[in-house]
């Protein structure tokens, strides 16, 4: 099978074209034939009856036809004209009259035919030609009886194979040439249409040279759809590229503190094995958190639809468990049936690292709500902590800043959310909460 789409629809359109022609041609010789056809048995049955009107029939039964020149058609007084007449009976193969035309012409067999029946046939006498013979049954009434006879005519077929043949030599000439004319135009028309594709590769080969960075080129509604999808796996594997660049340096910046640790653990010999055990744990989920960054997906467009609610239920029971301490008040307000179209461990990272803050800072209420519409889903995560001043909500989104070191905590979780919300073209921003403290915005697009 060939690889080559334009050759793949060319190749289909001349064989449905051939096929509808050579269709066309065998319809319209047929119905040129018949028709052909029926108008000689037409006129030869308006000859016979040009017969009939001219003869008469004597008291013993034989046929009294006209002289020859008073025949209606002159060509049945013309020896050989093509044009043959004759009279005979049912069961007698012996004709009671012919035309002066059948001199020396062998005879074609006689057949049956009642008063008022047609009969046809198509043969080829000992002369190797083909005639076409129409008969007519009939009776003539006499003082003596009722006598019945049969008239015959026969006609040559050569000048209506002529007018076939020079009917076919048109029509498959005229087809012929159509075709011709219908391919080229169906492939300059093939050519055109799939241009777009062709500029696609163009720009494809000029991406992987590095002369350009994404499609920019207008295309049809048909192939925008491709051009798009292209762009936005582009920019996937840009964004992917940088987080794993970010994923590095953030890696290697939160390890700077637990070396720092072990490096100064030399000088306290007695403890020297659980700071190592401790800080081993701690570069372990530092490590573990980084390589689940760096391999974040955002490609929605091929993952199945996540339910919010269960999630963000299982994360709250955990951290009730873990600040068992605070008791605190955790609320659910997330519809059952919300969906989160993406990645399960992406949306349980940006979750997490919003439910611990909100969890470690509040005095002893968190509550997370939801709300969608055509366009976005809106997620807020409200603590009624201490909360952030307006000039460091920005400022603690940024890699490697912290508003408060002397916190416990590797100070890369909220760094880590926006880089997976960015990741889904989504938006965060932190606010003032209704309870007081800090409200987590979190905005995805659907």
């Amino acid at each position: 099978m060939t690889r080559s789409l334009y050759l793949r629809l060319s190749l289909t359109a001349v064989g449905v074209l051939a096929t509808f022609l050579v269709a066309t041609g065998i319809v319209l010789d047929n119905a040129f034939v018949a028709s052909l056809k029926l108008s000689l048995r037409e006129r030869m049955l308006g000859q016979i009856y040009l017969l009939l009107t001219v003869s008469g029939i004597e008291e013993n039964g034989q046929p009294n036809m006209p002289l020859p020149t008073y025949l209606p058609e002159p060509q049945l007084a013309l020896p050989d004209s093509g044009l043959y007449a004759y009279i005979g009976i049912n069961g007698n193969n012996n004709p009671l009259w012919t035309s002066p035309s059948l001199h020396n012409k062998p005879l074609p067999p006689l057949f049956s035919l009642q008063p008022g029946e047609q009969g046809w046939r198509e043969l080829r006498l000992s002369d190797g030609k083909d005639y076409g013979l129409l008969g007519l049954g009939h009776q003539k009434i006499t003082r003596k009886g009722v006598y019945a006879m049969n008239f015959y005519l026969m006609s040559e077929l050569t000048p209506l194979h002529e007018q076939i043949l020079l009917y076919r030599q048109r029509l498959w000439g005229g087809l012929a040439g159509i075709g011709l004319l219908l391919v080229v135009t169906q492939i300059l028309l093939l050519s055109w249409a799939l241009r777009p594709f062709r500029k696609v590769t163009v720009e494809l080969e000029a991406i992987e040279s590095g002369s350009q960075d994404s499609l920019v080129r207008a295309y049809p509604r048909e192939v925008h759809q491709l051009t798009d999808k292209i762009n936005t796996l582009l920019s996937h594997e840009r964004a992917r590229q940088t987080r794993y660049r970010n994923a590095l340096a953030d890696l290697a910046h939160s390890l700077k503190t637990p070396l720092a640790v072990l490096r100064g653990a030399s000088d306290h010999p007695e403890s020297l094995s659980a700071t190592v055990e401790e800080q081993a744990i701690r570069m372990t989920r530092i490590v573990e958190r980084q390589l689940q960054r760096a391999a974040t997906s955002a490609d929605i467009s091929t993952t199945t639809a996540v339910p919010v609610a269960p999630l963000i239920d299982r994360i709250g029971s955990s951290l009730c468990k873990v600040y068992r301490d605070k008791n605190v008040i955790f609320s659910n307000r997330v519809d059952p049936g919300l969906r989160f179209r993406g990645d399960e461990a992406d949306l349980m990272e940006v979750l997490g690292n919003l439910l611990d803050n909100a969890f470690k800072w509040c005095r002893n209420r968190v509550i997370v709500g939801a709300h969608t519409d055509a366009v976005s889903l809106t997620l807020s995560i409200q603590d009624d902590g201490p909360g952030i001043h307006p000039s460091g909500a920005e400022k603690i989104l940024q890699r490697g800043v912290r508003i408060d070191e002397s916190t416990p905590g590797h100070g890369i979780g909220l760094a880590v959310t926006a880089d997976i919300v960015e990741a889904y073209q989504g938006s965060i921003r932190i606010e003032s909460s209704v309870l007081g403290g800090a409200s987590v915005i979190l905005e995805f697009l659907k």
